[in-house]
């Protein structure tokens, strides 16, 4: 798993790029966690995440209670195939509050 940050006046965003699985898990919680401490309006791009297992929706899912435990929203963008395919199989997508686009590359 490949994380880029990008940092703009107060806006963080945290580039995904990999596998979000058991096997990257213990690697990307803290820098999630990071995410959240350093930034006032932290976002999560997930248009590289190639795969998704339960492991990285528990990241997801703390990243967005640890956000609010602080006062703060994290927003969830660029969703891939496969954390759209992963939400809607259990049926999160509305609990996270982003709205979920496919380009038509994605839809293919």
């Amino acid at each position: 798993m490949n994380v880029t940050f990008n940092r703009e006046s107060g806006m963080c965003t945290a580039q995904l790029e990999g596998e979000m699985t058991i096997y990257t898990a213990a690697e990307i919680k803290p820098m999630l966690l990071s995410l959240l401490d350093d930034c006032s309006e932290p976002e999560i791009d997930l248009s590289q995440v190639s795969e998704i297992d339960s492991a990285g929706l528990q990241l997801l899912l703390l990243a967005k209670r640890e956000a609010s435990r602080i006062g703060k929203s994290i927003r969830l963008v660029g969703h891939s195939p496969a954390v759209v395919e992963c939400l809607d199989m259990c049926n999160l997508t509305a609990l996270f509050g982003d709205q979920v686009v496919l380009s038509s590359q994605q839809k293919q």
